[in-house]
């Protein structure tokens, strides 16, 4: 591929396309063309500083997306369901998506999705609530129904990137914190269940790898997960990091759905599916399937020492 390959790429300043934005920036194969709602913003101007041409769209507004497209050979294309929590809106986004890259005549599309846990979670399952318009896991059940299948129907040439739990997530929402008995705690419903997680940073290396082999990619859902983890696991090497033993407090999945704040009930579901129905989960990640795109991916020890600072020190965590 030659530097002349314009790749277009969607959330270019979130945490898949600002991945993906900075490992193609980084080889220097491809000409970036970072799309974000604010080009003015710290890190769509980080991104300019390393090379991309950062433009404005919103996938609300299809001329706006197919501005971002024209003459571009390929995109990253990934969505924001959790700005607005919608699945109708998602399928809206996902339908203008569609339509701009096929007046753009784009040659490889790689998009980021989710199966649909419906296809294992049977209607009359008791085990979590349904949501919404019969939805156990809505942001995963529109990517992997819907959106996948307007995907296949369009006729553009698409790669399917099959997303796992990003290792971020223990630097924000799921970092350890301090209970009221002094000690440092992950609370997240796995129960003993091992999940499939990734490194936000190797997003950015399987697309890379994926673009650079389409003949061979066209067409596959690539599983994009780094390893496989247990609370206790994870907890483990936090600990280890932070100088500070990190328990692993599991809460029930009923007891998640309960916490209140916007989205708890879906993602105590999502949180359910993991631990529940690891057969499907861990089973469409194939560790050995994912080498054959990514041979070396960072460990969680790996990844959360790079990320040492974000993650703050014990006293720190409260």
């Amino acid at each position: 591929m030659s530097h002349d390959k314009v790749i277009t790429v969607l959330g270019a300043t979130g945490t898949q396309g600002g991945a993906v934005a900075r490992a193609l920036l980084a080889d220097g194969e491809l000409s970036v063309r970072a799309v974000t709602r604010d080009a003015a913003s710290p890190k769509a101007q980080a991104l300019a500083g390393l090379g991309a041409r950062v433009v404005e769209a919103t996938l609300t507004d299809e001329g706006s997306l197919r501005r971002a497209f024209d003459g571009a050979y390929g995109a990253f294309l990934v969505t924001p369901y959790w700005e607005h929590r919608s699945p109708a809106r998602e399928l809206a986004e996902v339908k203008n998506l569609i339509s701009a890259a096929q007046a753009a005549g784009l040659r490889h599309v790689v998009w980021s999705t989710l199966e649909d846990t419906r296809e294992v979670i049977v209607a009359d399952d008791d085990r979590m609530p349904v949501l919404g318009d019969g939805y156990r896991v809505p942001h995963f059940d529109v990517k992997g129904g819907a959106a996948d299948a307007l995907f296949a129907k369009s006729g553009l040439p698409v790669t399917y990137l099959l997303m796992s739990f990003y290792w971020d997530n223990l630097l924000g929402l799921a970092r350890p914190q301090r209970d009221p008995d002094g000690t440092l705690a992950v609370h997240l419903p796995l129960g003993d269940t091992a999940i499939a997680g990734v490194a936000s940073d190797d997003i950015g290396k399987v697309v890379l790898w994926v673009l650079r082999q389409p003949a061979e990619t066209i067409g596959l859902t690539v599983p994009v997960v780094g390893e496989y983890l247990t609370g206790e696991q994870m907890t483990a090497v936090l600990g280890e990091l932070l100088g500070e033993p990190v328990a692993y407090r599991p809460p029930t999945h009923e007891q998640f759905r309960g916490f209140g704040f916007p989205g708890a009930d879906e993602l105590g579901n999502m949180f359910q599916y993991y631990a529940e129905f690891p057969e499907s989960y861990l089973g469409r990640r194939d560790l050995g399937a994912a080498r054959a795109f990514n041979p070396d991916p960072l460990s969680l020890t790996d990844f959360l020492t790079a990320h040492r600072a974000e993650l703050g020190d014990a006293e720190e965590l409260r």
